[in-house]
């Protein structure tokens, strides 16, 4: 398991994200359109992982999708406070495995969700989803899970070859992802449940090469709040 991608909702449309972050310097590119579930995203690769900006294209289609897919009735429940960062997703390698050992942690997950996403230059991708089933609130969500249907390999290959991950972008990576919630010793005793393992002395675990980090702050909503990085250099 590794994390694979960062979400942050927007409410701005994709063109406008990539040329918003580019003029920051940020190379990112129009990842191309969820048509099943209304929604398209921008998207930033780094050395470890990748920043996904999701935003809406079709309200309506969003709506039905919202009733079945978490990560979209997550996204209409938080449009009351605005663009922010959402959740973090972690790659498996096999899902089926994955959601059994889940289940018998006493966690109760979704099925497994086949879902697909156009690219710009038309190429349809498709990967599978897994979600813990929670009702969407001003409470932590849990993680989700991704398994890719392409190799790694051949993925960072066709990124590669389109733009989208260029040399430039494994010079940085994500080091830190920082949750603020109500009560830190318990969310990180549970996501380290989840995610079998260790909770660090500062409710802290880490994943490979970056952490999560819990930390104690009483706001309206608990989420993910800041995301670091750090140079290869």
């Amino acid at each position: 398991m590794k994390l694979d991608h960062i979400v942050y909702f927007t409410q701005n449309d994709v063109q406008s994200i990539v040329k918003e972050q580019r003029a920051k310097g940020k190379r990112t590119v129009a990842g191309g359109q969820h048509e099943d579930w209304g929604t398209a995203n921008a998207l930033l690769y780094v050395d470890n992982a990748y920043i996904e900006w999701l935003t809406v294209e079709d309200e309506d289609k969003a709506r039905v999708a919202a009733a079945h897919l978490p990560l979209i009735a997550h996204y209409f429940h938080d449009q009351q406070y605005g663009d922010g960062w959402a959740n973090v997703c972690f790659s498996v390698e096999d899902m089926e495995q994955w959601k059994d050992e889940l289940d018998n942690k006493g966690f109760t997950t979704t099925k497994i969700l086949n879902a697909s996403r156009k690219t710009e230059n038309g190429e349809l991708l498709r990967w599978k989803m897994l979600f813990i089933e929670q009702t969407v609130s001003n409470e932590l969500p849990y993680p989700f899970f991704i398994e890719w249907e392409e190799p790694e390999a051949q993925r960072k290959a066709r990124l590669a070859k389109t733009g989208a991950r260029t040399t430039f972008h494994p010079q940085r990576k994500v080091s830190e992802c920082v949750f603020h919630v109500e009560e830190p010793l318990q969310e990180a005793g549970e996501w380290a449940v989840l995610l079998s393992q260790k909770v660090g002395d500062a409710h802290d675990i880490r994943i490979g090469d970056m952490v999560l980090h819990f930390i104690e702050k009483s706001e309206t909503v608990q989420r993910l709040a800041e995301v670091h990085f750090i140079s290869n250099d």
